[in-house]
C-alpha cells in the first residue's frame, strides 16, 4: 500500500521535473544560450539581425 503511494508520488514528481526542464530548455534555446544542434535558434538570430540592419522606425 505504502509502496504504491510512494511510486505514484515519485512518478508525478518525475513528470513535473521533466516538464519544467523542457520549458527551461525552450527558453534557453530561444535566447541562444544553448543549442540542440538542429539550428532552430539560428533562424531567430538571423531574423533579429535582419531587423536591426533594416532600421525600422
Amino acid at each position: 500500500m505504502i509502496k504504491k503511494s510512494i511510486a505514484r508520488v515519485w512518478g508525478s514528481l518525475s513528470l513535473l521535473f521533466a516538464g519544467l526542464w523542457l520549458v527551461v530548455r525552450i527558453i534557453l534555446e530561444y535566447f541562444g544560450l544553448i543549442s540542440d544542434g538542429n539550428d532552430r535558434t539560428t533562424g531567430i538570430k538571423d531574423m533579429r539581425e535582419e531587423y536591426k540592419k533594416a532600421n525600422y522606425k
